[in-house]
């Protein structure tokens, strides 16, 4: 059985796919075991919780949070994985609806700052009917990465990367800071768990920004996070084996949830192409 927990969707983030189509693609790769992670939102999983039981699919409930974690050397923006909770909680749809209406807010101060730029440089402004086309085609909330396919569409970069390279970075606006005793507080009363996302990840939100070491991350996850976490994903679609086995040792050693998936945004198409082990799926069973 193929598994894959880290899947997201344009139906509530920044997949390529909507809910529908991953399904459709999971039920054709063989994949029997299965989360929708998509970021800060849970609105839709109802829904897939329903196609999951018509394409004979075993389905855990999953969100990605975005936390800004504190650490005595920098704070760092870090993303955690809830599973298993109860997406009718009242308190976690209310936070994840203060989260959204700050990505919206965000996006648009983003576009702010392109203006800024795109002024110095002689480029024409965004306008409304721009901020429209980027919407098109989104069922969740405009993020940066929508807002990057949008700016090699236009030509003004060759690639996404070098949208983040060129604009993005500089433009940024913060995220919600939502601390990690919180995230956690929010996915363990809602009955579920939470579990570090992609530790060592080169190229996203990770330990990364305060060490490249592996031992140097375990380090700070068993001083400063073990008492927030259930778990850590040690498959990844970004994980080399040296980063996969380092974290499967330490979750064995601290009796953590070990979880993994492809981190899917079907750009390219990765779900169910890693090879995660069955016992990933029977340690939910325990729960």
């Amino acid at each position: 059985m193929k598994i894959d927990l880290h899947i997201h969707t344009a139906t509530g983030s920044d997949g390529a796919l909507s809910l529908e189509e991953v399904f459709g693609e999971a039920r054709r790769r063989g994949i029997g075991f299965l989360s929708i992670t998509d970021h800060d939102a849970i609105h839709h999983q109802g829904q897939a919780v329903e196609l999951a039981k018509e394409h004979g699919i075993t389905y855990v409930t999953g969100v990605e949070l975005n936390v800004t974690f504190v650490h005595p050397a920098k704070s760092v923006s870090l993303d955690f994985l809830g599973y298993n909770y109860d997406y009718n909680n009242r308190a976690l749809n209310e936070k994840l609806q203060q989260v959204r209406e700050h990505r919206e807010a965000r996006a648009h101060r983003i576009l702010d700052n392109l203006n800024v730029e795109f002024e110095k440089e002689g480029r024409p402004l965004f306008t409304g009917d721009d901020l429209l086309r980027m919407q098109e085609g989104i069922d969740g909330i405009l993020s940066r990465p929508h807002i990057a396919d949008y700016l090699v569409k236009k030509g003004v970069v060759g690639t996404r990367q070098e949208a983040f390279d060129s604009y993005l970075v500089r433009c940024d606006v913060p995220k919600y800071p939502l601390p990690l005793a919180e995230a956690s507080q929010l996915i363990r009363d809602a009955g579920g768990v939470l579990v570090h996302a992609h530790p060592n990840d080169p190229n996203g939100t990770s330990l990364v920004g305060l060490t490249k070491d592996l031992s140097g991350q375990t380090a700070v996850i068993e001083e400063y996070m073990l008492d927030y976490i259930d778990g850590i994903e040690c498959w990844h679609s970004r994980s080399d084996a040296a980063t996969t086995t380092h974290y499967i040792e330490f979750c064995r050693r601290h009796s953590l949830l070990m979880t993994g998936g492809s981190d899917c945004h079907q750009k390219p198409l990765l779900m169910g192409t890693l090879d995660i082990p069955a016992s990933v799926a029977r340690q939910f069973g325990n729960l």
